[in-house]
């Protein structure tokens, strides 16, 4: 109804609609091969759609890529792939019988619909910067937000591959704060060391990150460079707090972080409408910042007052030393030597282990008994 009322074509969001429906669906059945263990059958066909739709992409360069074909091409991967699992299913495990038990698809869609309204939210609060910058300014200043977007998308791949291990351990230790508190003391050094070495990496270097722009210009480029570091504002804000909206969503308290999101969106899209106009493509990279520093509080604040679980203020602060330091580090380096941005980055990523020792993040006893399991 929204790509409808913004004029978009009804044939393209038709298309658009069924591919996410059997995507969807996709995704479902791809569960029974995970169910019978068989995970790298199910790798397979996770690859089998992105290097069918690379290499459908690759076939529309010579003809020009625009919306319309990109979505056919995407549409066809998504078919393709649909169907090489079906076949692949029956012939495993017999033909597929469609048959509707009401009762339990009533309490699956009943317990489901906390998370599903978490995941529509979350992707509405990801797109409406680059809807709203398309609508408001222009397809350029869209081109700027995207390119550094996409980076922060690769960087964030990380959270998202390891914060469902740590969704499972804490709804398995549900009614016992103790476990709890001690998986997010654990988990949030897990997930916010390596995040903070590759942000302040994108802070003094983003720039190698568009080695491929070539037929930019170098006013270009610097504008999205200049996206990108303040979008990596964000990313670092996560590195610290998103755990803890995986703590929330796994002890029964979806509700509260979907209306949490649900404002975070509406303050975007307040801001959006102020800035967009006279600043564009950087308005939509600070309006993230903002919004990501405004979601990971309520995090935080929910955490105190719903779950029993004490925040690690000393694992924070810790951490948050090392990363000044580390930038400390990075800009010395940058202003005192003259040096190749690989080598730089390897001399910092060393001063950064030694960092970690000093403000007690690793410590010598925790690599001794890990060593001796």
């Amino acid at each position: 109804m929204i790509g409808w009322a913004l004029n978009y074509p009804l044939t393209l969001l038709a298309l658009t609609t069924i591919g996410m429906m059997v995507a969807q669906y996709t995704q479902f059945l791809r569960g029974v091969l995970q169910a019978h263990q068989r995970f790298n059958t199910d790798a397979l066909l996770s690859v089998l759609e992105k290097v069918l739709l690379l290499g459908l992409v690759l076939a529309l360069i010579p003809i020009g890529i625009t919306l319309n074909n990109y979505v056919v091409a995407r549409s066809i991967a998504i078919g393709f792939t649909f169907v090489v699992l079906y076949a692949l299913i029956k012939r495993l495990y017999g033909r597929v019988k469609m048959q509707m038990r009401w009762d339990q698809a009533r309490t699956v869609l009943r317990a489901s619909l906390p998370l599903a309204l978490i995941t529509l939210v979350y992707g509405l609060n990801e797109r409406i910067d680059m809807l709203m910058l398309e609508r408001m300014v222009s397809a350029k200043e869209v081109s700027y937000y995207a390119a550094a977007y996409r980076w922060g998308d690769t960087v964030m791949m990380y959270l998202w591959t390891l914060l469902p291990l740590f969704f499972a351990k804490f709804a398995y230790a549900t009614d016992r704060p103790d476990e709890q508190r001690d998986v997010l003391w654990f988990g949030q050094r897990v997930v916010t060391v390596p995040m903070l070495l590759i942000c302040a990496f994108v802070l003094f270097r983003g720039e190698v990150l568009f080695w491929q722009f070539k037929h930019s210009t170098v006013v270009e480029i610097s504008r999205m460079v200049l996206c990108l570091k303040i979008l990596f504002g964000s990313v670092v804000v996560h590195a610290f707090f998103a755990i803890y909206s995986t703590l929330l969503t796994s002890t029964n308290h979806e509700r509260a972080v979907s209306w949490l999101v649900v404002a975070s969106t509406v303050l975007n899209v307040v801001l959006n409408l102020l800035l967009l106009p006279s600043l564009g493509a950087v308005a939509g990279a600070i309006n993230t910042l903002v919004c990501a520093v405004f979601v990971s509080a309520g995090y935080v604040w929910l955490v105190q007052r719903r779950t029993g679980v004490p925040v690690p203020w000393n694992w924070i602060a810790r951490l948050g030393l090392a990363f000044g330091l580390l930038c400390t580090v990075w800009y010395g380096l940058q202003t005192e030597l003259v040096l190749h941005w690989l080598l730089e980055s390897v001399v910092a990523s060393v001063a950064f282990v030694g960092i970690l020792f000093l403000v007690g993040v690793v410590r010598i006893s925790e690599l001794r008994k890990l060593l001796q399991r």
